[in-house]
């Protein structure tokens, strides 16, 4: 048996993550990643893996072609809340910002804001106005890829501040869900599809 330095990344990420059904509602089964995290070894390897999406808008190639960096992203937004967590790790990681888009009155400057649907209700997502400039190449991170609309929404924030999304990376993209369908044109890299 390998250990979780050789384990393939997606094999290792579903044998920690712990399923709960019925939260936050009935039918709906909550993928916790929790213990992921909690583990040093699949911490590392994921947020290593979530750093490492293939670039899907030109824009965003062409401006990593012009200026090269050890990355094709100059800031990573991560989505409330568990990608906080990710984004502020990756981007620690790649040495640059971390930009949080966060839920409906919690950002405390002036703000752009977006509404979505998910899979069980609606809900608003925020982004300070001045959090993103315009040109610059943007990763944004989370954990889950559902429906795609929460993450539809920060893309469309991010795009409205002029960034350029230069992909999408999350843990676990939920494929029956056709989130990244959503997505099209932006590039979806998830570490584990199931």
């Amino acid at each position: 048996m390998s250990g979780p330095t050789e384990q393939p990344l997606d094999e290792l990420i579903a044998s920690l993550t712990v399923d709960v059904p019925d939260h936050p509602q009935p039918g709906v089964v909550f993928r916790d990643l929790t213990p992921v995290f909690a583990d040093g070894v699949a911490f590392r390897r994921m947020v290593d893996g979530l750093a490492a999406p293939a670039v899907s808008d030109p824009r965003a190639a062409a401006l990593a072609a012009s200026s090269p960096g050890r990355h094709d992203f100059d800031v990573v937004v991560g989505v409330e809340a568990r990608g906080f967590l990710l984004a502020a790790a990756v981007a620690l990681d790649a040495g640059v910002g971390v930009v949080p888009v966060r839920k409906a009155g919690k950002l405390p400057r002036e703000r752009i804001a977006a509404d979505y649907a998910l899979e069980y209700g609606t809900a608003t997502l925020e982004l300070h106005s001045d959090s993103i400039r315009p040109g610059q190449r943007v990763l944004v991170v989370d954990d889950v890829l559902a429906t795609g609309g929460t993450l539809a929404a920060a893309v469309a924030l991010v795009e409205q501040l002029g960034g350029v999304v230069a992909a999408v990376s999350v843990v676990v993209e939920l494929a029956a869900l056709g989130g990244r369908q959503v997505l099209v044109p932006h590039a979806v890299h998830a570490l584990w599809t199931t």
